[in-house]
């Protein structure tokens, strides 16, 4: 097995791939295509999301656990990759018969059936990519190469076909293809992990409930994580969803760098359950926790400081409306953070899947009741203080569940030290707006002088997580 901090690093280099593509590509999208043009494909992303969730069942996240449990068992690795493949395609089937039903019968999505059609290609290409496969036996070195290589071709294809307002199906159709074109070539390299001869005696019963537990979990996050934008395409019009589609796009960056390490956990907790290495499973969880309050908090009050720089910059002053709704959802990158940890991290290779199920569609649920008294009076931002409300419930619940568990490793995080680093670095850069640099070098000047300002503290005051990782980059020089 590859260590976790190789892991780490090569899910560091697809975070941060992942976090310059958009920067390039909706900076330049936002411009030409307006709020109306990305309200739409973000509208028909997420609805279309939906349908993917039923395809998918819960298996992205239930195939990383069945495969990591038995990755050194070549063929009951390759008869549970199958038996989770068919479940895949057939489910897969039943969503597309649901969904072009819809497209022919409900006039708000008739108007953009094109559009409706390239983005639920998501739901093939899901299916046939296994990706669960490749992250059950951490193969993180392939799945990054492979990305890098698909959302640079993504890329470029923005830069040539893209000019006009019109082209948003373009677009649609380009955003499938860098998140989704590379599972083809996943299914090609499939055979490397596994064999596509079937093995027989295949069992696809013994999935049932550990799918269905992970499915209504999928569900309920999918929902909550889905749900404004839909529920403001329905409740409000395209520019609004633009709005939203803006600050979200810059939060979903910054989560994918708060849960960089987590993603890379799950494979090697599950590990480590199942063989009863619990000492290291405790060790790995305290790290996780202590990264996600050292990188989250940082990050989520910076950019809520500098939102309107940020929105600026990023997506041009069309998206000005923007700004309000990004600094309320900031909070969530720490509720994210955390959650991510103590969710699929600790209680799923715990096999208390049950607890997740149930934070989460407390989640969904306050936010569909928040979502409706919110939207129609507050647009964007209402449907951002019902995400950050879900987010808060869920960690709350994921929280009370693991108390006694969790409690001795949330006292290894020095808050004593994070928090004067912070007001130090709110210090260092509050002032940098006002020499009125324009919006890029005002981010890059404050960034440093805020980032910078925390880090330095945080070594001075020898804060653990800090000084081993700066011992650690050094080690390599």
């Amino acid at each position: 097995m590859k260590s976790i901090k190789f892991n780490f690093v090569m899910n560091i280099i697809l975070t941060m791939s992942s976090f310059i593509f958009p920067l390039i590509t909706f900076r330049y999208v936002s411009r030409i295509l307006l709020p109306a043009g990305t309200g739409k494909v973000s509208f028909a992303t997420s609805l279309v999301t939906y349908f993917n969730m039923f395809a998918q069942l819960g298996i992205p996240t239930y195939g990383i656990r069945a495969c990591a449990r038995v990755r050194d068992d070549r063929r009951e690795l390759t008869r549970t990759a199958h038996e989770l493949l068919f479940i895949n395609l057939a489910m897969g089937l039943l969503s597309y018969v649901v969904l072009f039903v819809m497209l022919f019968t409900v006039p708000r999505l008739r108007e953009e059936r094109c559009l409706y059609v390239i983005i639920s290609s998501t739901i093939l290409l899901s299916a046939i990519g296994m990706e669960w496969l490749y992250k059950g036996l951490e193969q993180y070195t392939y799945i990054t190469v492979r990305a890098i290589i698909f959302k640079l071709a993504a890329l470029a294809a923005i830069f040539l076909l893209i000019h006009r307002q019109e082209d948003y199906v373009i677009y649609g159709g380009i955003s499938v293809f860098a998140a989704g074109a590379s599972n083809i070539v996943n299914l090609i390299a499939a055979r490397r992990l596994i064999d596509f001869k079937p093995v027989g005696n295949y069992h696809l019963k013994r999935h049932g409930r550990a799918i269905a537990i992970f499915f209504s979990m999928s569900c309920a996050t999918t929902i909550y994580t889905n749900l404004d934008t839909v529920m403001l395409g329905f409740m409000t019009d395209d520019m609004e969803v633009g709005y939203y589609n803006a600050a979200m796009n810059i939060k979903s960056i910054l989560v994918s760098i708060v849960t960089s390490l987590g993603a890379v956990l799950l494979p090697r907790c599950t590990y480590y359950v199942e063989h009863r290495l619990m000492e290291e499973f405790r060790r790995i969880c305290a790290k996780a926790l202590n990264f996600v309050v050292l990188s989250a908090a940082p990050l989520a009050v910076f950019f809520a400081l500098f939102a309107h720089e940020g929105i600026l910059f990023l997506s041009g002053p069309a998206y000005e409306s923007a700004v309000r709704p990004m600094q309320i959802i900031m909070p969530t990158l720490l509720l994210i953070g955390l959650t991510n940890i103590m969710g699929l991290q600790i209680l799923v290779p715990l096999g208390r899947e049950h607890v997740v199920l149930a934070s989460v569609s407390a989640g969904a649920m306050a936010d569909l009741i928040l979502n409706m008294l919110l939207i129609p009076s507050f647009g964007a931002s209402g449907a951002a203080i019902g995400t950050v409300t879900a987010e808060f419930l869920v960690l709350i619940m994921q929280y009370q569940a693991l108390k006694s568990e969790i409690s001795g490793l949330l006292r290894q995080i020095r808050v004593a030290k994070i928090l004067p680093a912070l007001m130090l670095g709110c210090a260092a850069s509050l002032w940098v707006p006002l020499l009125s640099l324009g919006s890029f070098v005002t981010l890059v000047l404050s960034a440093l002088l805020f980032f910078s300002f925390y880090g330095v503290f945080l070594l001075i005051t020898k804060e653990p997580l800090t000084t081993e990782i700066v011992r650690l980059i050094l080690a390599k020089k």
